[in-house]
């Protein structure tokens, strides 16, 4: 694109102008990145209008792509690098005295989300974008983020993530486009004037969905789509009367109920009342999205919904928005008059789901009482669904009662919503191979026999412009120097690099590269946290979601047995290494907190013994996200991926760390098995059981923790140090880590995620990997296969195979 220069500095003078009051000698460092993100959307603006133009000049057909979820990260640099003016963008505040890197740290994360999940949605709309397909988001508008993260005392403390504290200067209110969602109220019945019988709400919460429109830029393509996201509020919320009456808080009750809604990024559950407003969340940005769609469509083709899954295909991220099924029966039915019949055609030929989980108890179950009582009507539209789905199930399986009630979207007190997005959607995808394969043969093996057309498989991918190009420069301009551009836009490409495996030169530039890296992250964590990291050390990094199946707790007590090692043994003289850990447990999630107590507590103890003599260091980064995960992973030696074998619907941070160039060390689940597979095995680290061998032992209840401590005294000892007063002079605070290896609790076996049965696994293959970073340019040329072979983990690629299989969209080139 053309970068008009004088412009763009006269744009950011009046911004500072006009909002501040202020000239550059008296702007401070965030009126800049207001001001020049500001003036940078007045560059994108004419492309956003375009694209939107070229989309209505004849029906086309759109993805539409719903998620609770949408973890952008900052936008100013991502824009700058997709429009590709980068460079001249840092030319022109160059001549004003502003430094680019220090107005970019002034841009918070977007509170919109939190994990994989999350991130998978904001790369998808990025690779829509750059491959110039009409594909939008729709989410929630959160007030605050799930939270920030302190460690205080080692312990995970919750404080507001206020992200929008200033401003957000990416986005544009759309107060026109307001729709209003409907919660409680009784169901009413009547007919219309010419007869047909409706029904309709009375005494209901009524709540405005405001929309908040933010630019997806695609790169080296005037493509600008759109991430649209809701925010709530009370048409009547602030009762005057009340007021006067001196009654201030039940004058503002009504406002704070609606805002609660789009409040905060997953409120606790752990009780009905966080259920309820889990629940709401959902109902609030689904109904809006599709009001939205509807009402567009209506304006422009009339009510002839039959065209309706022609233009539109809706991809429901997960369970979370799968309330969007019935919701639309229920616009089509009672707004618009359409027969069940004929609103259901329209709805299964819209719909589909992607699924992200293997366990069981993250398939969302809404009890009838809080789903009945919030969406009486939606939950009545359910029960006619089910009521039809048994009539079918029943003539399938005439005598099957045990399936027919299994498979029964309301069962046992609670609507199923996987069997709701299973039973309603055309398309069903798994997102990773493994993943898939066990969706259909065990998780959902009764709906895969029903409906075996419906089931796919699409890998999951990361955008190589976010995780590559802007997030480890050298490393791009390194790739670029080597094999050109172009794989900015086709990952692939990057296969060229295996001439350079047996390149001295080459390799040593590449480790040149990773330790300008990590002396970069051990500055920031310096000044962030005061950690002081050897960038000569390994850098082994596990940085995800804390969750007991992700297994954390196996990473701790490797480094406990490790540091056992060196006080017992003063002939180990292992490599030095730095064990870095990122993540957010969810707030009422009590074990994963109590993992990460262990972790702080553990590196406080070996970070402050003198006798480990620099072998051995543990950093627990506060408040992980993505603005940090890009100094994370170019900094990288070693990609831990070590969930239980069959527990990992796929993972998203192994790309990322493949395509920069660390070395996996993981076991064979999720796409740990692809990347493995393209790597070359003898460019990783496989450990652990296996999802076949994890599977037998289940089914034959063979699996005994006890024995397994009985045959290794090293791996006791560790055990039983969490409640040994060796970390812990309580000996309460990981009583309970302790007593879910050995005895279980709450009912579960013991060891549940295999912990100790992967522990001699994992030693042996650490061990392994501390061999080979013996030989640094062996370890390179490890690395460089790793990224040459990266290709097949795009984004890009996962949006093909989405466009070719399930969206079958066509692309929308801007000319304008």
């Amino acid at each position: 694109m053309t970068f008009d220069a004088e412009k763009f500095k006269a744009d950011l003078q009046a911004r500072l102008r006009r909002q501040y009051g202020k000239d550059i000698s008296q702007a401070n460092s965030h009126d800049l990145f207001d001001a020049v993100s500001a003036s940078l959307l007045e560059v994108i603006m004419p492309m956003w209008m375009a694209t939107r133009r070229e989309y209505e000049k004849k029906p086309i057909k759109q993805c539409y792509y719903l998620s609770a979820e949408f973890l952008m990260g900052r936008a100013l640099g991502n824009n700058l690098i997709n429009m590709g003016v980068m460079k001249e963008v840092k030319q022109v505040l160059d001549e004003m005295n502003i430094n680019y890197n220090q107005i970019e740290d002034q841009e918070p994360d977007a509170g919109l989300g939190n994990g994989g999940l999350g991130r998978l949605a904001a790369c998808f709309l990025d690779s829509l974008a750059t491959l110039d397909y009409p594909g939008h988001g729709y989410g929630i508008r959160y007030e605050y983020g799930m939270f920030e993260q302190h460690i205080e005392n080692g312990y995970q403390v919750e404080y507001p993530d206020n992200w929008l504290k200033h401003r957000d200067p990416w986005e544009i209110k759309r107060s026109d486009l307001a729709v209003t969602v409907k919660f409680g109220g009784e169901i009413k019945y009547g007919k219309t004037p010419d007869g047909q019988d409706r029904f309709y709400l009375e005494n209901a919460e009524v709540v405005t969905a405001t929309p908040y429109d933010m630019p997806i830029v695609g790169y080296d393509t005037k493509t600008v789509n759109t991430l649209r996201l809701w925010q709530a509020s009370s048409p009547d919320g602030f009762d005057l009367q009340l007021f006067n009456n001196m009654e201030y808080n039940r004058a503002v009750e009504r406002q704070n109920s609606a805002e609660n809604i789009s409040r905060v990024l997953y409120p606790n559950d752990n009780g009905p009342s966080g259920k309820a407003l889990r629940l709401k969340q959902q109902y609030f940005f689904t109904s809006a999205s599709l009001q939205d769609l509807v009402h567009h469509f209506v304006s422009n083709y009339g009510t002839d919904f039959r065209k309706f899954p022609d233009l539109h295909v809706i991809q429901l991220n997960d369970t979370h928005p799968v309330v969007a099924i019935p919701e639309l029966m229920r616009i089509l039915i009672d707004e618009y008059g359409l027969g069940w019949n004929d609103a259901w055609d329209i709805v299964t030929k819209t719909f589909a789901y992607t699924n992200h989980t293997i366990l069981a108890e993250a398939l969302e179950k809404w009890p009838i009482e809080i789903f009945q009582g919030l969406l009486p009507r939606v939950y009545q539209i359910v029960e006619e669904i089910n009521r039809r789905f048994l009539i079918e199930l029943r003539a399938k399986y005439p005598n099957d009662y045990a399936k027919h009630n299994h498979m029964s979207i309301i069962h046992d007190g609670k609507v199923y919503m996987a069997w709701l997005a299973i039973h309603a959607g055309f398309s069903v995808n798994g997102v990773a191979q493994l993943h898939t394969d066990l969706l259909k043969t065990q998780e959902l093996k009764e709906w895969a026999e029903l409906y075996p057309n419906k089931f796919n498989n699409k890998t999951n991918g990361i955008t190589q412009r976010r995780w590559l190009l802007s997030a480890n420069p050298e490393l791009a301009d390194f790739i670029t120097a080597k094999i050109g551009h172009g794989w900015e836009k086709d990952l692939t490409k990057l296969k060229g690099l295996e001439k350079f495996a047996d390149d001295n030169a080459v390799l040593d530039e590449l480790n040149a590269i990773k330790l300008r890296n990590k002396q970069k992250l051990a500055t920031f964590l310096k000044h962030k946290q005061n950690e002081f990291l050897d960038p000569e050390s390994i850098f082994d990094v596990q940085v995800k979601r804390l969750h007991e199946y992700k297994r954390q707790l196996l990473n701790v007590l490797h480094i406990m047995y490790l540091y056992n090692r060196l006080l017992d043994d003063p002939s180990y003289n292992p490599p030095s290494r730095t064990f870095i850990f990122g993540a957010k447990a969810a707030s009422g999630y009590r074990r994963a907190k109590s993992i990460i107590k262990l972790i702080n507590t553990v590196a406080d103890r070996i970070n402050n013994d003198r006798r480990v003599g620099g072998k051995l260091r543990v950093v627990f980064i506060e408040n992980y996200c993505v603005s940090v995960a890009e100094k994370i992973f170019p900094a990288a030696d070693v990609s831990e991926q070590i969930s239980t074998a069959g527990k990992e619907a796929s993972g998203t941070s192994n790309m990322k760390f493949m395509v920069n160039g660390a070395l996996t060390m993981g076991t064979l689940d999720g796409a740990n098995i692809e990347i493995v597979r393209d790597a070359g095995e003898e460019n990783a680290f496989v450990f652990g059981l296996t999802t076949e061998e994890i599977q037998k032992m289940e089914a034959d209840h063979s699996y005994n923790p006890q024995q397994i401590l009985e045959r290794n005294p090293a791996l006791a000892k560790v055990v039983e140090q969490l409640v040994d007063g060796t970390y812990d002079p309580s000996r309460q605070i990981f009583k309970e880590l302790h007593d879910s290896l050995v005895y279980g609790v709450e009912g579960q076996r013991p060891d549940v995620y295999y912990v100790l049965g992967d522990f001699d696994s994992y030693v042996h293959a650490q061990e392994k990997l501390a061999q080979a970073y013996g030989d640094r340019r062996a370890w390179a040329k490890k690395a460089l296969l790793n990224i040459a072979n990266s290709g097949n983990f795009s984004s890009d690629r996962t949006i093909e195979d989405y466009v070719r299989d399930i969206w079958h969209l066509k692309k929308v080139v801007v000319s304008e």
